[in-house]
């Protein structure tokens, strides 16, 4: 039935010959259906394919987007169906029941939906990626069958998980071992790591409680709780993460931090993915919280993190120069690694020496000399520093400068010919200023080492699928600072939610960037101590925008809503 399909493609011109047996020889190896290979290796689209079938098989195009499926429908194809055929029930009239596919060549299929329901079938076709949407709208996320199918293993095998305790009120470690071990419990680990890196995860928090044990994932800044696993696997689940990471399981008073390397099939090619394992004991149990980290989600060059303005050639200036600091400032979480990798990434050429001290090192560059920071066995940063120092760098990257004597070193590196890049945790760029100051580093060292300071934050971008216009909420742009004369300028708009974006309105986040060159004016006003307020005003004077009318030109531009922008710059003006 797949050459049939290929046949109808080439006779209307969208295939060569040579594309179909191309597409043939990769669909024998990967078992797929013929029109999901030819739009996987981009031959043609799903709307293609949608449409030359309707048109030769005088079958009827339906939009999925304008349809309403009748509720009774759904029950009559089980959700594991739906999902491995692709295939979206919709209405049924007397003994006739109507179902949308995206390819109807394949009649085996219809056959089988005519024999499990009882009803006579008639097929309309829509594009694969329309009823692939409609099928997570209408059955939930397909990941929720693999997870009920585990959860009737556990709940068959009831007693495979629940632990033994001693007399003396411990657990016997052999019973935990061999609990994490059980092929459910292997299964439903899998899931939760696979179904966080789908969704495009930063967090996995596993969570006990008293009566639940609750699993969130963080996405796009936020967590929201996806599974709620039974309560008598808490511990089974916990043990197998820590036999995945090399931790202690037989140590559950203590808090343990590990490392799990997966590798993970993406079609035609595999990736590496790292998960930075936590572990903490709470009143009912270990917390687990996983930091994904996939490199190939690190933006390659500093364009793509979404600076405004000028601001992007002001920081490429800042990170070129031979020697000086560049700083990156903003709270936790708020991307300051990912651009200072950025930067790495652009400088990272053979005749430069890069060393990096950081804690922990989170992704792994070839090119660049990495070092671990591990104050128990007097590894600190400033430590690291002075030997780094000693081994010829060009460029030095700092994690975080948290005390006098690491900026006195960086201060040092920077005003003898090396590049420095660093971190600090302030509100915005010019109190960075006052930070270093009030360290104890004299001004006229500072004024002279520090070229560049780059405030953040993060903002949801909002989701392309379902973006809307929305009336101008005219008090909230006012409360930002907008002149009400300038309002009527401005569009908002927001996402209404679908499948592409977990129905939250967003879909990945952008960069909100405060700017600040160190020009000779600010220059003078450090060495005259000045309050970051006069700081501020000066480079105002010179072109910096601030990080709230950054946000607002990325509110104008449609890219995020007024909400993110007054949430993210709340302690800022």
């Amino acid at each position: 039935m797949s050459s049939r399909l290929g046949e109808i493609l080439v006779r209307k011109g969208h295939l060569t010959q040579e594309q179909l047996h191309e597409a043939l020889a990769v669909q024998r190896q990967s078992g797929e259906r013929l029109s999901t290979t030819l739009i996987g290796l981009g031959l043609v689209s799903d709307r293609v394919v949608a449409t030359s079938l309707s048109e030769h098989y005088g079958l009827r195009p339906v939009d999925l987007s304008e349809v309403e499926v009748d509720p009774e429908c759904l029950s009559l194809i089980p959700m594991e169906t739906a999902f491995r055929y692709q295939v979206l029930p919709l209405w049924k009239s007397g003994n006739t029941l109507t179902v949308a596919v995206a390819d109807p060549t394949e009649v085996l299929v219809l056959d089988e939906i005519k024999f499990m329901t009882g009803f006579r079938v008639e097929a309309v076709v829509a594009p694969e990626s329309a009823i692939r949407e409609a099928l997570e709208r209408y059955y939930g996320d397909a990941s929720s069958i693999e997870i009920q199918k585990v959860y009737d293993e556990i709940v068959a095998e009831k007693e495979e998980y629940e632990l033994d305790i001693s007399d003396k009120g411990k657990i016997d470690i052999s019973e935990l071992e061999k609990s994490g071990s059980e092929a459910p419990i292997i299964k439903l680990v899998n899931i939760i790591l696979a179904d966080a890196i789908r969704k495009g995860a930063s967090d996995i928090h596993l969570e006990p409680y008293e009566n639940e044990f609750r699993i969130r994932f963080r996405i796009d800044g936020v967590l929201y709780t996806t599974m709620r696993p039974p309560l008598r696997v808490r511990d089974a689940v916990v043990s197998r993460i820590k036999i995945m990471s090399s931790l202690d399981i037989s140590e559950r008073r203590l808090p343990q931090d590990g490392r799990i390397k997966i590798s993970l099939s993406t079609g035609q090619s595999k990736k590496k993915i790292d998960f930075r394992v936590s572990t903490l004991p709470t009143l009912f149990g270990e917390k687990v919280v996983m930091r994904i980290l996939d490199a190939e989600k690190l933006p390659r060059d500093l364009g793509h993190l979404g600076f405004e303005g000028d601001t992007l050639d002001k920081v490429r200036r800042a990170v070129l120069r031979p020697w000086g600091m560049v700083l990156v400032t903003g709270p936790t979480g708020s991307g300051k690694t990912s651009t200072l990798y950025t930067c790495l990434q652009m400088l990272n050429r053979e005749d430069v020496n890069i060393m990096t001290a950081e804690d922990p090192v989170e992704f792994n560059f070839p090119g660049i000399n990495q070092v671990h920071i591990n104050e128990q066995v007097g590894r600190t940063f400033a430590e690291i520093l002075r030997a780094f120092l000693r081994q010829d760098p060009n460029i030095i990257m700092v994690g975080e400068i948290r005390d006098l004597e690491t900026a006195e070193i960086a201060v040092k590196a920077a005003l003898t010919g090396h590049l420095v890049l660093s971190t600090l945790h302030t509100n915005d760029a010019p109190s960075s200023i006052s930070r270093l100051i009030n360290m104890g580093v004299e001004p006229f060292l500072v004024a002279s080492s520090v070229h560049l300071i780059c405030a953040q934050r993060l903002v949801r971008v909002i989701c392309s699928r379902c973006k809307k216009e929305i009336p101008t909420p005219k008090e909230a742009l006012i409360g930002l600072g907008v002149p009400e004369s300038e309002i009527h300028r401005v569009r908002t708009f927001q996402g209404e939610g679908c499948s592409h974006c977990n129905n939250t309105g967003y879909r990945g986040r952008t960069g909100l960037f405060e700017v600040m060159e160190v020009s000779s004016r600010i220059q003078d006003l450090i060495l005259r101590n000045a309050t970051p307020t006069e700081i501020r005003r000066a480079a105002r004077l010179e072109g910096m925008l601030t990080l709230r009318e950054v946000g607002l030109i990325k509110v104008a531009k449609g890219i995020t809503t007024v909400e993110e922008v007054a949430r993210e710059t709340a302690l800022v003006q």
